[in-house]
């Protein structure tokens, strides 16, 4: 129990809070952490059960005293730790969400399939669609900049061929689902809570085939794999989704096919990093050719060379642009520029005519030996 969260805290109130306060606190958590909104998240699903405990203890007037003067201990026995079930909070959603107004039913009939209703045909409709499928992608930064062609390889769902979509034998028709008796949907009950959900056997329609097709069972698809050349426009940047309609699931039973959804991944090069449409790299410079400039040549991101001009007296990490040497710009013809920064490099042994001719000019240059301190500000980024 010591590992329990304090109720008020897990409601976010003080022990001060009358009910009206505490069945808003709890509803907005509900609606926040409800397992059929966070499919498959442990975290949300353990969070919606913290909440519904915390809720059934501080809504009923025996146990909330207790509680507030024994604690976790008091308790014990009572039930409060969900796993008698909800003896006391609400058995209808009705009574702890009907009063909200402002479209709240329709956020659970999103939610739970329907909510206190059966539901519209057009989303049983809807039901049979097809799912899309996320495919990630992982491409060279290099690709990513100037665009490339992938092959990739996924297995999705296809329109049955010996029933042609429709899930029943030829000469089959349709019947009413035994399961929901034709409405649908089915009452299921989470928790304390009680919603229609769709019927999983007639998938909402309200009906079923009478002889479904042998090889698919009825769906009216069948799991294919599939390869095909994507494109990669020139300048897409790391998250970049590229959607292909219909090479998603086919629907079930007729229903229209989803779309494939390509997840770009874009890798680190070893050399250049991006910003927006603009390209960075970095280049080492001689002592002697920062003091007293110099043409260099660099090798561009496509392996061209390119030469940069080096002024003189160029200072260490000095940013150098070079026009147009950037990323696309999708859909247009500019592109970004290229920022190259200047690394001087000092020699770390030097011979004894390097260190002769340096001691020339340091005679002739007479650098201080009490130099000021430079304000921080003049120092920029």
């Amino acid at each position: 129990m010591a590992s329990k969260r304090d109720y008020y805290e897990v409601l976010g109130l003080d022990k001060s809070a009358d009910k009206e306060a505490i069945k808003k606190a709890y509803r907005k958590l509900a609606i926040k952490y409800h397992p059929d909104r966070n499919p498959g998240n442990k975290e949300a699903e353990e969070k919606f059960k913290e909440a519904t405990e915390a809720y059934e203890v501080l809504s009923d007037d025996q146990k909330r005293p207790i509680y507030d003067q024994y604690g976790f201990a008091g308790l014990d026995g009572m039930g409060a730790d969900g796993s008698q079930g909800y003896s006391h909070a609400f058995h209808d959603f009705s009574d702890i969400f009907g009063s909200m107004g402002g479209g709240f039913g329709d956020i659970f009939d999103n939610l739970f399939g329907g909510g206190f209703s059966r539901g519209s045909s057009s989303r049983r409709q809807s039901d049979n669609d097809g799912a899309s499928l996320r495919y990630d992608l992982e491409i060279s930064f290099k690709d990513a900049v100037f665009g490339c062609k992938k092959d990739i390889r996924f297995r999705h769902q296809e329109s049955c061929p010996e029933c042609h979509g429709s899930g029943g034998q030829p000469g089959s028709s349709t019947k009413t689902c035994p399961t929901c008796h034709g409405a649908g949907q089915i009452r299921r009950s989470s928790g304390f809570f009680a919603v229609q959900q769709m019927c999983p056997t007639c998938n909402g329609k309200g009906t079923v085939i009478d002889r479904p097709c042998k090889r698919c069972g009825g769906t009216g698809c069948e799991p294919k794999d599939k390869i095909m050349t994507i494109k990669i426009p020139a300048g897409v940047d790391n998250g970049r989704r590229i959607t292909i309609p219909n090479e998603g699931d086919a629907g079930r039973n007729g229903g229209s096919k989803g779309d494939l959804i390509i997840v770009l991944h874009v890798a680190d090069d070893r050399c250049f990093e991006r910003s927006n449409y603009d390209l960075y790299c970095a280049v080492p410079v001689s002592f002697s050719q920062a003091l007293l400039g110099a043409d260099i040549t660099i090798k561009s991101l496509d392996d061209r060379q390119i030469t940069l001009k080096i002024p003189s007296g160029t200072t260490n990490g000095k940013l150098l642009r070079i026009k147009g040497e950037g990323i696309p710009a999708a859909g247009t013809n500019k592109k970004g520029d290229l920022y190259v920064k200047i690394i001087v490099q000092l020699p770390t042994r030097l011979s004894n005519e390097q260190k002769r001719l340096l001691q020339q000019f340091a005679e002739i240059e007479n650098p201080t030996t009490s130099p000021n301190l430079i304000p921080l500000q003049e120092l920029g980024n």
